[in-house]
């Protein structure tokens, strides 16, 4: 009789409570039902969940740095890849001189070609003739502002990267070669001969009169009856391009601090200008001195 009583009295009770406070209530025990259950679970199934919580944190954390590192990486777009293997370089161009360029500050020179130097000059039916700068033009004319793209082969004494260039799918260094304004270098490579010779035998460009190879000029040798480069016009082209230990390419003016002593060997690829304006188009800059 007194447990009939009890229950009844617990039933009365219950109905006194809404539905939405005995749903607080069993959430609350159960809450506590399952701290019970993980105090009494082994200590070893605890240890083994704890681990496989760290372990997908490690994973997240670890996806997040490559979504990082994918957002950083550099576009292709235009030339980047230095020092990590060879260098591509794609994008707008500046012309140095005929077989040299300038790419978003990366000096690259034209692979087995040879063009005159920009202070050069050929001769044709007796009357002297800046080949050089023509070389200069013709490449200027063919890229004409429009996007180059440059596969490495090798780098040079000086650092620049040495390249075969493409122009809308045209091979740049076959083209000069093949319209006579640069020799092909056979000192490092064979792969532009054959045009050489259509153009020799077409008489195009520098083949249309005399030339004295851009390697040997640069040793000093000249068209014969003309001047050396120790009689220089110093009138005129007295302006010394310098290489310094390091590459810096610098030019000194008369009355420059380090002018006189500064002495000038077209071997190593140093040369005479004849205005500031063409020597900072070669690539020089103006001694600080």
């Amino acid at each position: 009789m007194t447990t009939l009583i009890l229950v009844s009295i617990a039933l009365g009770g219950v109905a006194l409570f809404p539905p939405s406070a005995w749903r607080d209530v069993e959430d609350t025990v159960r809450r506590q039902a399952g701290s019970v259950e993980n105090m009494i679970r082994p200590a070893a199934q605890r240890t083994v969940d704890w681990l496989d919580r760290q372990t997908w944190a490690a994973r997240d954390w670890f996806t997040g740095l490559d979504r990082v590192a994918a957002a950083t990486e550099p576009s292709d777009e235009k030339s980047i890849r230095i020092g990590r293997g060879p260098a591509t370089l794609s994008g707008s161009a500046r012309v140095v001189d005929g077989d040299t360029l300038a790419m978003d500050g990366v000096r690259v020179r034209l692979h087995g070609i040879d063009a005159p130097e920009s202070s050069q000059s050929c001769r044709t039916g007796g009357r002297s003739w800046p080949c050089g700068r023509e070389a200069t033009r013709a490449l200027a004319r063919l890229i004409a502002n429009r996007p180059v793209a440059c596969e490495e082969q090798d780098r040079d004494r000086y650092g620049r990267v040495v390249a075969v260039c493409n122009v809308a799918g045209l091979d740049v260094n076959a083209w000069m070669v093949a319209e006579g304004w640069a020799l092909a270098y056979r000192r490092y490579s064979r792969a532009y001969v054959a045009q050489e010779s259509r153009a020799r035998a077409a008489r195009r460009g520098v083949w249309g009169g005399e030339i004295v190879a851009p390697w040997e000029w640069r040793k000093g040798k000249r068209l014969e009856g003309a001047r050396p480069a120790a009689q220089r016009d110093t009138g005129r082209c007295n302006i010394k391009g310098n290489i310094g230990t390091n590459g810096a390419r610098i030019y000194h003016v008369p009355g420059g601090r380090y002018y006189e002593q500064t002495r000038i060997d077209t071997s190593k690829g140093e040369r005479w200008f004849c205005t500031e304006s063409e020597a900072r188009g070669s690539g020089w800059r103006r001694s600080r001195q």
